[in-house]
């Protein structure tokens, strides 16, 4: 492979743009209780303006997640076999996913529905009707995990890819193959074209099915070609040193396409799937998001390299965040929006608070107790030995959350 050297260090710029892109996800749902979108809990008053700020978010925001997911995948399967490999993604997203489902989703479910006045009584009388259909389909039982259906996709995701990325990395093909995409890609602009193939799936997939967005925005088809993006652009060192070198350009393309494109879809008149007015617009959407992307990738490759303790701390940290903050950002919106104070205000509390009981949930308590850590998908610890410390190494693939 042209890349072992990205084998041999840890990438602390890809902990950096794990731990950035969670936080911007937490903010950006935060402002969801006050934006057009559909959430959960919402605000008697509603800020069109939002709409820009959680299109940008959206555009790039889980996107860039699994790109890193898929990145991660690339390390581990360096130095694991198969059999820990799948035994790794059982216990870091199978586990917390089972365990949210019947805990922390169904309490958010609740939440809904007493806003919404379809259930009054308190949670305990709520839970057996939390079984009654399925959430999005007229029910409640929610089968996709709330928020957390990015744990349950990229577990497909990991099970299904897993031949197609043993095959790039160990078979000598496969190798080629990988060295073809990385010469390719990573000639003077042709990164770019990485936007294609999610272009060619969103104008083959009808939004009102299969191409569905409900999902941050994108369909789950495209959220698989980020994914297989990650492990193709972390394979090669050619590839990485274009998107560092043109991460001006992606950034300056990035902001023009921003102030173009809400008059570009006005005069395309919202055009429906399967028009080449679709077309059109659709294609400078996705290019719009891989600028995005590899502006943030260019960037963090540049300036990304620093490895504090904050982000030894925010890395081990982010999965167990991530799976707390939508029920605790929910609880929070759930009395504040019925408050009557500015909504700045409002939405400043939930910020603030929500954060602040997140992290006094996951430091006194899932951070320090081996159970917890198992059930938030973490690694366990022991007790240290001599004059130093160990841990159980559970093999990981990193989904948002730490090892490589």
């Amino acid at each position: 492979m042209n890349n072992q050297n990205a084998m041999v260090q840890r990438r602390y710029d890809l902990d950096w743009l794990r731990v950035l892109a969670v936080l911007a996800v937490f903010v950006y749902h935060c402002s969801l209780i006050f934006a057009p979108d559909a959430f959960q809990i919402k605000n008697a008053t509603i800020y069109p303006a939002l709409d820009d700020w959680g299109g940008v978010v959206g555009l790039w925001g889980m996107p860039l997640i699994f790109i890193i997911s898929g990145a991660s995948v690339f390390f581990n399967l360096g130095k694991v076999n198969p059999g820990k490999y799948i035994k790794g993604i059982l216990a870091r997203l199978a586990v917390p996913l089972l365990i949210a489902i019947f805990t922390q989703c169904a309490f958010q479910v609740y939440l809904e529905s007493v806003h919404k006045g379809t259930f009054t009584g308190s949670f305990l009388e709520f839970y057996p009707h939390y079984f009654d259909g399925l959430y999005a389909f007229g029910g409640n039982f929610a089968w996709m995990g709330m928020h957390l259906w990015y744990l349950e996709a990229l577990l497909l995701f990991s099970l299904l890819c897993l031949p197609f990325y043993l095959w790039l990395k160990k078979r000598t093909s496969g190798q080629r193959v990988m060295h073809w995409l990385g010469d390719g890609l990573g000639k003077p602009g042709a990164m770019y074209l990485l936007a294609v193939p999610v272009i060619v799936l969103i104008n083959l997939l009808d939004p009102e099915g299969l191409g569905t967005t409900v999902l941050g925005g994108w369909s789950i088809f495209s959220y698989l070609v980020y994914f297989i993006s990650g492990f193709v652009v972390i394979s090669s060192q050619k590839l990485q040193a274009s998107i560092l070198r043109f991460r001006w350009v992606s950034l300056i393309t990035a902001i023009l396409i921003w102030g173009l494109f809400d008059l570009l879809w006005g005069a395309l008149g919202d055009p429906t799937f399967g028009t080449w007015q679709y077309l059109i617009g659709s294609s400078i959407w996705c290019l719009w998001a891989w600028c995005w992307l590899l502006a943030v990738l260019g960037f963090g490759f540049k300036h990304l390299h620093r490895n504090p303790p904050f982000l030894r701390y925010a890395n081990e940290a982010v999965l167990p965040f991530y799976i707390l903050h939508q029920p605790i950002i929910l609880t929070m919106a759930f009395f504040a929006v019925q408050w009557t104070i500015p909504d700045l205000a409002k939405f400043l509390f939930i910020l603030i608070i929500s954060f602040g009981v997140v992290m006094l949930l996951y430091e006194p308590l899932v951070r320090r107790y081996n159970l917890l850590r198992f059930l938030f998908g973490m690694k366990l610890r022991i007790k240290p030995q001599a004059s130093y410390t160990t841990e159980i190494q559970v093999t990981q693939i990193s989904p948002i959350g730490s090892k490589q």
